[in-house]
């Protein structure tokens, strides 16, 4: 295997926790989100050329992964699947373990009902994003990527209330 095989392979590995969130923020399903994943990946790898270390590669794998996803999502025009949200609704959780993976996947769930602009600034700020990275990122103002940002948050709040979840 190349040198820059094997830089790039280690760099996705130590990266990957980048791309299963964002497979999860706009795949609802495992199997869309693994297919995600997999097309990110080979996306960054046709690109990987044109990565100058002028950023950090995690910024860089942001960009392309989030671009993917948009793409991606596009391209296949996928809905969620309502059986699957009601069947999980339904089932029994008995301990804090499985609670707490409810909050998380109905989370994800709710994610996936933004546009794709609020899913990419969620995604930032989750991953701890300062308002001037969000901003640098998409190409907006601090100020702006600030009010994009209370904006996404409360229409996700609302999203979460309407299916039910409250807090």
């Amino acid at each position: 295997m190349e040198k820059r095989e094997q830089e790039f392979l280690t760099k996705i590995e130590v990266h990957k926790g980048i791309l299963h969130k964002v497979s999860k923020m706009y795949m609802d399903n495992r199997d869309d989100q693994q297919d995600l994943f997999q097309e990110i990946v080979c996306q960054l790898w046709k690109s990987y050329d044109t990565f100058r270390n002028e950023s950090q590669f995690s910024t860089w794998m942001y960009r392309v992964a989030i671009n993917t996803a948009i793409v991606f999502l596009k391209k296949e025009k996928r809905k969620v699947d309502k059986y699957q949200i009601a069947s999980e609704n339904i089932k029994e959780e008995t301990d804090d373990s499985e609670i707490k993976e409810s909050q998380i996947e109905h989370f994800y769930k709710a994610i996936q009902k933004l546009e794709k602009i609020d899913k990419a600034i969620i995604f930032y700020q989750l991953e701890g994003f300062s308002h001037k990275e969000i901003g640098d990122n998409l190409g907006i103002s601090e100020g702006n990527a600030r009010v994009k940002l209370n904006r996404a948050k409360e229409k996700l709040k609302e999203i979460i209330i309407n299916q039910g979840y409250g807090f």
